[in-house]
């Protein structure tokens, strides 16, 4: 078997717990300036503190070592260190031409990690999502409130810098691609043509039961109206990038778990795929800061695995290894959510 057909394998069987927050656990480093720069970046003119993607090139025994924690606790599905390693997210710091080793880098990082831990759990397989982020520029809103019609960047210009990232997610070794954090859905597309774009070139299969690498697709509600930012529903969002045979669609970040509740089951009721939820651990705090601990998020997120919810569970913003643990203990107690329509290569 391959490793997607191992994946599947395992989806059918229980829940799969992917790991927490990166930028939470990089904090607890306090990693300074000098941190974040390669010897070939030692006199680059911009501050680099921040970027945490870099890190993968310049401290990656820091990215190892958080893979790692939350492999140790039972995750089985760790995301590559790569949220911002587009050229449109790393122009900011003047390192697009370091986008695709970023993605190199971390996707090999993780994959060595992984395949670490499978060997020690041999009954439990550990996988690598490339994570694919939604860029710092939205290609359906202006940011120029006095010009509406104005945009930051265009659908090509997305494509042509998710492109680059899959291929270095790819070469690095991940197992799955992961688009994650989608606030809007024009810029998901774009992400969408291209992994269609990449995958056809390599010859890959789109759909993940012929042994192609699985897509995962997560969105991200920005507020109490139940939207993206962008303004799409759960379900609009959901009609818009069904066009493609993903191995799951679901939501992550901005809200805690009981905030994610509502629209999470709009998902379980109508996606043909399986589901994945990676809440925040509840709402940040006047500092920006995230209060629950692992026993209040588990608690909450019990209310999914009750009501056969959720097939990948896993958590955002403000989430440890401890959070992750918590959700592992909890979700072994619980059978996935079944996909009422089977193909018969799944039954």
């Amino acid at each position: 078997m391959n490793r997607t057909d191992i994946l599947l394998k395992q989806a059918k069987q229980r829940v799969l717990i992917l790991d927490g927050a990166m930028g939470t656990m990089i904090q607890r480093y306090k990693l300074a300036e000098e941190d974040f720069r390669t010897a070939d970046l030692a006199d680059h003119p911009k501050a680099l503190k921040g970027n945490n993607d870099l890190l993968s090139l310049s401290r990656p025994d820091v990215i190892k070592a958080i893979h790692a924690a939350y492999l140790e606790v039972g995750a089985d599905i760790i995301e590559t260190n790569t949220f911002s390693g587009t050229t449109i997210a790393q122009a900011d710091y003047g390192l697009e031409h370091l986008a695709y080793q970023i993605n190199y880098e971390s996707a090999k990082i993780a994959k060595e990690v992984a395949l670490e831990y499978s060997a020690k759990t041999p009954n439990q397989p550990r996988f690598v999502a490339g994570a694919v982020g939604p860029t710092n520029r939205t290609a359906s809103i202006s940011p120029d409130v006095n010009d509406p019609g104005y945009r930051a960047v265009t659908f090509d210009q997305l494509a042509e810098a998710y492109k680059e990232q899959v291929e270095g997610l790819l070469d690095g070794g991940s197992d799955i691609i992961l688009v994650e954090t989608i606030f809007d859905t024009l810029n998901a597309k774009a992400a969408i043509y291209a992994i269609q774009d990449v995958f056809e070139s390599r010859g890959l299969p789109l759909d993940p039961v012929d042994g192609g690498i699985p897509v995962m697709i997560s969105g991200t509600i920005t507020d109490a109206s139940g939207r993206t930012l962008s303004g799409q529903t759960t379900e609009a969002f959901l009609i818009s990038v069904s066009h493609i045979p993903l191995f799951s669609i679901g939501l992550n970040c901005a809200l805690g778990a009981k905030e994610l509740r509502p629209y999470l089951k709009v998902l379980a009721d109508h996606a043909p795929f399986y589901v994945s939820a990676y809440p925040n651990a509840g709402l940040p705090n006047e500092f920006g800061q995230y209060d629950q601990d692992a026993q209040e998020m588990s608690d909450q997120v019990e209310d999914f695995l009750k009501e056969g919810m959720i097939n990948v569970l896993g958590g955002c913003c403000g989430t440890t290894p401890d959070h992750i643990a918590a959700l592992a203990r909890l979700a072994s107690k619980y059978g996935p959510r079944k996909l009422e329509l089977l193909s018969d290569s799944d039954e």
